[in-house]
């Protein structure tokens, strides 16, 4: 199922993903910190979403209480919880 999360507090303005029995595919950031936010969607393809969701739970960025990845952690939880409606 493909799901878009809109993150705030961050730059990045919408986090898409795919998920298929739990692992992460196709994970996309709009706006942000281009080269960092790839290189986070291919560490973290064909990984399981709740792991990652573990893993970057509470990452800040600067002085920020969050960060994109924590905000992706969020989406994450939310749609394995149900939460977040596919799109």
């Amino acid at each position: 199922m493909h799901y878009d999360f809109i993150p705030t507090g961050v730059c990045a303005k919408k986090i898409s993903f795919d998920l298929e029995d739990g692992v992460i595919h196709n994970l996309k950031f709009e706006k942000g910190c281009n080269g960092n936010l790839k290189a986070i969607g291919r560490l973290c393809e064909g990984k399981p979403a709740k792991e990652i969701a573990e893993l970057l739970a509470g990452n800040t960025c600067g002085p920020k209480s969050t960060s994109c990845t924590d905000q992706l952690s969020i989406g994450l939880r939310q749609a394995l919880e149900g939460v977040l409606s596919p799109s």
